[in-house]
């Protein structure tokens, strides 16, 4: 199944939490922070959106930052992925 957002939605999935630290310290699963960065997967078509016109600023790949508790939480043949309105992407990653 292929997933095609509409409007000015985006589909990003969570970069996974790195597993040592700068200095070399491994991490637990319980020690780990929720990853702030995602990667994205598809990009709506922008257009009209309640009435203002939306143009698409970031492209599939980009490694994004957005609002924490934001989108929608899907999955997707054993895949998780998120949601979200191109207005709750906060910066793009370089």
């Amino acid at each position: 199944m292929k997933l095609k957002p509409l409007a000015d939605r985006v589909i990003i999935k969570l970069v996974e939490a790195e597993e040592k630290t700068k200095s070399g310290i491994i991490l637990t699963g319980a020690a780990k922070e929720k990853p702030e960065v995602a990667e994205v997967i598809a990009v709506g078509p922008g257009g009209v959106v309640d009435g203002k016109e939306i143009t698409m600023t970031v492209k599939v790949g980009d490694k994004v930052i957005t609002s924490k508790y934001s989108g929608t939480e899907v999955k997707v043949d054993g895949e998780e992925y998120t949601i979200v309105s191109q207005n709750y992407i906060l910066a793009v990653v370089e």
